[in-house]
């Protein structure tokens, strides 16, 4: 059980949550979480109990697997921005999955950071290699006697 209602929260609700697989209870009522609610949440199989109610969350609630069972309309009370089943406000005209999926990117920069990693890892490589053949004669003399051989 996870109970942190009235706790003064900001902020998204973390997509790892999920990964709590045994979690019974999740109660994160009355904070001020904001964003969508994750999807991950519908891999708590052994979730019975959900209150997201009086917070600031927004957009489509996601429907699957274990969150279908839970339909009480008010586990999202007081979230003026949350639609779809099973409170009684339509989706249909607020956002395309494509806006849907550009604003995920924006609110999850873990793949630009792997990016920016792989960058920094190609350019500190080279100029180590590059560092040691200018700074190392024995190393320097080794690696053109290498590609000597090679074309011989």
């Amino acid at each position: 059980n996870l109970n942190l209602s009235r706790n003064h929260l900001q902020g998204k609700i973390p997509w790892e949550i999920g990964g709590m697989i045994s979690l019974e209870s999740l109660d994160l009522s009355i904070n001020d979480l904001s964003g969508n609610i994750p999807e991950s949440l519908s891999a708590l199989y052994f979730l019975s109990y959900l209150n997201l109610s009086y917070n600031n969350l927004s957009g489509m609630i996601p429907s699957g697997h274990q969150l279908q069972t839970l339909n009480d309309p008010s586990i999202y009370m007081g979230n003026a921005d949350l639609c779809g089943p099973p409170i009684f406000k339509s989706c249909f005209n607020n956002k395309t999955t494509q806006n849907i999926l550009q604003e995920y990117k924006k609110e999850n920069p873990e793949w630009l950071w792997f990016y920016i990693s792989m960058v920094l890892g190609y350019v500190m490589g080279f100029w180590t290699f590059c560092g040691i053949l200018f700074l190392k004669d024995a190393w320097r003399h080794a690696y053109f006697h290498m590609i000597d051989d090679m074309y011989d």
